[in-house]
């Protein structure tokens, strides 16, 4: 008798810019929204937060994105969107070489299997590209700071209440920069 031992290899996610962003993906980055929130990301909303707020803040942010001001990557397999992160672009003009990484956002049911780290490294990829030469984010979250520390990101400090967790509580939020190739 023969057996056969079928193995499933977990497909690797794939980062990819959005240079529009339609309907259907502002829908699906505002479901993506609502799962970190009511997971207890401190994201800038709180608790309880509705579809309409999620919406409304994704057209923003793809009004933002046809005008060249930030960067919209997402992360996807065959069963859709995973994760996200943002690269706003838009700066004062004594700034012109920084960027901010902001929104970094992976669905709970995915996290653990390096969407983050994939979507980081595209970020800096987009930075480059766009000449950017010192990256910041800011973060309440410590599985976040550990990510941004294995990838080489310096810790500046931490300012205590910074922010409120969904839920109403005060916390913390780490400061982070990254300085990359030609930054003076």
């Amino acid at each position: 008798m023969t057996t056969t031992t079928t193995t499933t290899i977990e497909e690797v996610p794939r980062i990819r810019a959005m240079s529009t962003v339609s309907d259907a993906e502002v829908h699906a980055l505002a479901d993506l929204l609502i799962d970190c929130v009511e997971g207890g990301a401190s994201v800038s909303f709180m608790l309880p937060i509705t579809r309409e707020r999620a919406l409304a803040f994704w057209r923003k942010v793809a009004d933002g994105v046809a005008r060249g001001e930030r960067v919209l990557l997402v992360a996807e397999d065959a069963e859709g969107l995973l994760g996200t992160v943002q690269l706003v672009l838009d700066q004062p003009e004594n700034q012109p070489h920084r960027a901010e990484v902001s929104k970094m956002l992976v669905y709970r049911r995915a996290r653990r299997r390096g969407i983050g780290a994939l979507l980081m490294g595209a970020a800096e990829d987009a930075a480059q590209e766009h000449r950017k030469t010192l990256l910041v984010l800011d973060t309440s979250s410590a599985e976040a700071e550990r990510l941004y520390e294995r990838m080489g990101w310096l810790r500046v400090g931490v300012i205590p209440g910074f922010a409120l967790l969904p839920e109403g509580e005060p916390c913390g939020t780490t400061f982070f920069y990254r300085a990359l190739a030609g930054h003076a």
